[in-house]
Formats: structure tokens, sequence, C-alpha cells
């Protein structure tokens, strides 16, 4: 496993610090200056004690531990979480390849793409990121899923914009054309979207100390540790039952801004 900081905090730009006390034991964040609207708004709740009291209330080892619902303070054990926060969502800031969900990243939730395809974060939940290890063959395959998928979407934005098209063809029943307006449109997509690659930095990092790079490009990286990840692996490796909540309460006790 990695060590307790995700990274030397001396090579890290200058960003806001902010203290994150819990049940379990202390975590130092750093929040990127580079994603102003997740950050002023984080710090904005920390400010507010509005984490105080949350709990951890989805955990699952060898990926991440969520946080940040503020129906889950007073919850019962029966409860369902996940689903609580302000009345807002904060537009995507996802800045993949520069951020990325290495261990300890900090990242914003949120709803998936049915119902979001903006992929607006949530308000005040958040992840931190622990994941595992991946070797070369492992982050290849994922380079190679992420190029596949951008490429599907695109091809399907195309569909719709040739819809008349493509069904006046349909209605013609001249395959030829239709296969031809296919091929033409496949390499329009390939065109526009090229094989990904993972930059060498990246892949080091998902070798050697690890992460969750299926993440990387849908949701907002705004920060991470650079201390406590001691703390995050004990939350990580509590026992959990329904909904992936932990058996015994995990909370955060308070925040406080330390350095801006």
């Amino acid at each position: 496993m990695a060590t307790a900081t995700a990274q030397k905090p001396a090579e890290l730009p200058a960003g806001p610090v902010v203290d994150i006390k819990t049940s379990v034991g202390d975590i130092k964040v750093k929040l990127y200056d580079d994603t102003p609207r997740h950050r002023d708004n984080f710090l904005k709740l920390v400010k507010d004690g509005y984490y105080n009291g949350v709990l951890f209330h989805r955990v699952i080892k060898d990926f991440m531990v969520q946080t940040g619902d503020p129906g889950s303070v007073n919850a019962d054990s029966t409860a369902m979480l996940g689903t609580g926060g302000p009345d807002y969502q904060i537009d995507a800031e996802i800045l993949y390849p520069k951020h990325y969900h290495k261990y300890g990243a900090l990242a914003a939730a949120r709803t998936g793409d049915d119902m979001n395809p903006e992929r607006k974060s949530s308000g005040s939940q958040f992840y931190i990121v622990t994941g595992r290890k991946y070797d070369d063959h492992h982050i290849d395959g994922m380079a190679y899923r992420q190029t596949m998928d951008k490429r599907q979407a695109y091809f399907r934005e195309l569909c719709r914009k040739n819809d008349s098209k493509i069904r006046e063809l349909m209605n013609s029943g001249d395959k030829e054309a239709q296969e031809a307006l296919r091929m033409e449109l496949i390499k329009e997509t390939e065109a526009a979207v090229p094989e990904e690659s993972i930059p060498e930095n990246i892949r080091a990092d998902y070798k050697n100390i690890g992460g969750t790079p299926h993440l990387d490009g849908a949701y907002t990286v705004f920060g991470e540790v650079i201390s406590g990840m001691d703390t995050v692996e004990k939350i990580q490796n509590a026992p959990t039952g329904r909904a992936d909540r932990p058996k015994e309460d995990i909370r955060i006790i308070s925040m406080k801004i330390v350095k801006k």
C-alpha cells in the first residue's frame, strides 16, 4: 500500500488547505486553485460548519470513501443515504489529464450520466480515492475502453444530427447508401476522437501508488490528501453493511481552513 501521504505538499501548487477531523483520525487536504467553483463552494461549506457531524456513508475497499450527505448527521442505522445536499449542483471542472484519480485524490460525487449528461457535481458530497495498483495491461485496457466510450458518444451525436438523412435512406431501402453513410460517420468519429493514451506520469502513479483510473474524465477532481491517508485507510477497511455503509458510524467531527 502507498504511504500515508499521497503527494509531497512541497511539490503541489499553492492552494487552500483544510483539516478534516474525523472520529478515527485526521485528514489534511489541499484544494486546487484551477477548479475555482469547487474550491470556493467547499471552503464556504467548511466555514459554515456544513460538514460537522456527517457520516462517511459509502465506503468501498480498494475504491473510495464518500461523505458529505447532510441527511446522515442524525440518520439511524436503517436510513438509506447518499441523496442529500444543498439545492444546487456545481458545473463540472473536469481537467483530465492535469487532475486524475490517483491514490489520495479528492473528487466531487454526482448523479449518473443518464440523469446528468453535463456531469455536474453534487453541491456537497465528495470522495477520497483509495483504489488499487494496476499493471500496464490493465491500464492500456482502460485507455482503450475510454476511447471506445467517447467514440460511441460522439457517433450517437452524429447519428442524431443526421437523423432525417438516416430515416430517408432507411425508407428508401437503399442499403448501399446506408452503409456508405455509416462508414462516413465512423470515419468522422475516429478522426474527431483519437485513440486514448495514458501520459507516462499518470501511468507511473497508477502502477506505483494506485487509484481509480476508470473514473478519469468523468468526475471533477478538485484537490488531494497531503497527510492522513492512514486515516482514510482506516475508513476504507471498516466493515460495511447495506449500501456500503460502515456498520459502526464514522463521521466528520469538524473541518477547519488552516491555509489560504
